[in-house]
């Protein structure tokens, strides 16, 4: 008589740890004013269904930092510094600052796939921000990547993603994939940028 309530229960417990840990996964290493502040581009999703804020403390300064982030990209770059097998062809992302690659502009694109598609530049302020977008027919994201200078010449890197999708297919396919992938790629992504900026100091 008892045992459909108790799996119930189960179930709700369940369901409300997922949630739990997925809403602390959400601003991992980010403080509490960081995740409540406006941030560069958050205007462009004004009403995300997704929204994360990342961070980490970098023991070097920002602009030391800076030309790490502005080379990145998959393939024609130098990676995005997450799961390089899957998010760069298995092409190891590069462990040095490329020339070639420190002129980002506005409308240029930092590609994620093999034909060129990617995150374009809407906006860019050396040393401090870049914004990125992906835009179509049935989804909108934002990606912003701020450099924060702290105390004795350090900095703080966050990044914070917000996207919204149709209610189609292709948009919750889309919202699922970032759901699941996003924060794991974006915490190994600042971590081995500190990495190489703090080794580079």
């Amino acid at each position: 008589l008892f045992r459909p309530v108790f799996v119930l229960l189960g179930c709700a417990a369940t369901v409300a740890g997922v949630f739990a840990v997925r809403g602390k996964q959400l601003t991992l290493g980010a403080e509490q004013d960081e995740v409540s502040e406006s941030m560069p581009g958050d205007d462009i999703v004004a009403e995300p269904q997704y929204a994360a804020t990342n961070a980490v403390a970098i023991d070097a300064p920002a602009s030391a930092v800076w030309p790490w982030l502005v080379q990145m990209g998959a393939y024609t770059r130098a990676g995005w510094y997450a799961f390089d097998r899957l998010d760069n062809g298995g092409v190891p992302s590069a462990p040095r600052i490329v020339a070639e690659l420190q002129h980002l502009q506005v409308g240029d694109v930092m590609p994620t796939d093999r034909d060129g598609n990617g995150f374009l530049v809407e906006a860019i302020e050396p040393n401090r921000s870049i914004v990125l977008t992906i835009r179509d027919p049935d989804t909108i994201t934002s990606s912003v990547m701020v450099l924060k200078p702290t105390a004795n010449d350090k900095c703080r890197l966050l990044i914070r993603l917000r996207l919204r999708g149709r209610a189609n297919l292709r948009g919750f396919r889309y919202r699922a994939v970032m759901e699941l992938g996003h924060v794991p790629m974006t915490l190994r992504m600042l971590h081995r940028i500190r990495d190489h900026a703090e080794a580079a100091c």
